[in-house]
């Protein structure tokens, strides 16, 4: 990684716990960024000494339920003219790094087209995921289209909810090289994070004041899990993925159940706080 007090590609990470994957991640980079920043949610494992590793700029603070409040941070201390936001568990492919290489230094690209580079303001990334050991090519899972790369001071995150995109001021192009995302490396993982996310889902049924009624225990218990399980499974053709397929999709559908089922809880206790085994 080069440094310079004039960066050109800086790239954001929030981080908790992710010494396992984030040696992949911060390698795949190394010969595009100018500067890594990032946000720790004060790891309990070597997270953090693996980023300083890398010569990364660190800033340690607490686990916010809501991770896109670190991401942001992170952000925010970024001080080149481009920014890439990654997760730990993410990868720039060769191929992904050249294609951003030509835009954020298009005078050594001839073949880049100069005329998108003035307009786009923010780019599309797909993603290609693994789930219990293989890719996903269904299921609604690929291309998986993110907003990640863009302009400094262009886009931000509303750290409302855990599945929000960017906001963007200005146009959105799209790269035409994906990045590699590696979410659950075992089905151990996926739970824990599910049981994370769905916590989240509880929470925002919760600030909506959700009313606890036969309508709701039905959409949430019933209706939601097979819509989304027969959307996935059926519509977007994840049985095409095998087992893979059909425990994502199954899976899928019950986030919902145990998000209504976490709320119902919360609302019993009177107080609505959340246990801590939930998080």
């Amino acid at each position: 990684m080069v440094h310079n007090s004039n960066p050109k590609l800086s790239v954001a990470l929030a981080t908790y716990n992710e010494e396992k994957v984030l040696g992949a991640c911060l390698e795949s980079i190394k010969g595009i960024a100018d500067e890594i920043v990032v946000v720790d949610g004060s790891s309990t494992d070597r997270t953090v000494e693996v980023a300083r590793s890398f010569r990364a700029k660190v800033i340690v603070t607490d686990n916010k339920p809501i991770f896109h409040i670190n991401k942001q941070l992170a952000i925010d201390e970024c001080k080149g003219e481009w920014i890439l936001q990654l997760d730990a568990d993410e990868q720039v492919t060769p191929e992904l790094s050249a294609e951003i290489k030509s835009i954020i230094s298009p005078a050594e690209s001839p073949t880049t087209n100069h005329q998108s580079l003035v307009t786009n303001s923010a780019y599309w990334i797909n993603r290609k995921k693994m789930f219990l050991g293989q890719w996903i090519k269904k299921g609604g899972q690929y291309p998986d289209p993110v907003i990640r790369f863009f302009k400094k001071g262009k886009a931000y995150l509303p750290c409302k909810s855990v599945h929000e995109q960017m906001v963007v001021d200005g146009e959105i192009g799209f790269l035409k090289n994906p990045m590699i995302h590696l979410p659950t490396p075992n089905f151990f993982v996926y739970v824990t994070k599910d049981n994370r996310y769905s916590t989240l889902t509880a929470l925002e049924m919760k600030d909506k004041n959700l009313p606890l009624n036969f309508c709701s225990f039905f959409k949430y218990v019933f209706w939601e899990p097979n819509r989304i399980f027969f959307s996935l499974y059926l519509g977007h053709k994840g049985f095409l993925d095998g087992f893979p397929g059909f425990v994502f999709a199954l899976y899928s559908g019950l986030h919902q159940e145990t998000a209504f089922v976490k709320y119902w809880e919360m609302s019993k206790t009177g107080n609505g706080e959340v246990d801590k085994d939930w998080v």
